[in-house]
């Protein structure tokens, strides 16, 4: 998971939040925890949103997803996810610029 994130946003600094590991490039782009049953992924509510039909075949939640243990994460998607945060956090930069 982590090298996963570490390839779609390579400049990400990582660290804890919530006590979970972190990625944030300018804000926190996605955190993500083990647990007995699954792995949560935290994206935002607005990326969960963004690839809703991708993700319709994983248990979510308004900013969270759920990946089974039993099943191979899907490294693409989780890619693409953290791809659309690191273009969603330098957009949102942007509408402060003057």
């Amino acid at each position: 998971m982590r090298a996963c994130i570490r390839k779609s946003a390579p400049g990400a600094k990582e660290s804890l939040k919530w006590g979970m590991p972190a990625f944030s490039y300018r804000r926190i782009l996605v955190t993500f925890a083990a647990f007995k049953q699954h792995i949560g992924f935290y994206p935002t509510p607005s990326a969960v949103s963004a690839f809703a039909k991708d993700l319709s075949r994983f248990a979510t939640a308004t900013g969270s997803i759920q990946f089974p243990l039993e099943k191979p994460l899907p490294l693409l998607l989780i890619r693409k996810i953290t791809a659309f945060r690191v273009r969603e956090s330098i957009e949102q930069d942007k509408k402060w610029r003057t």
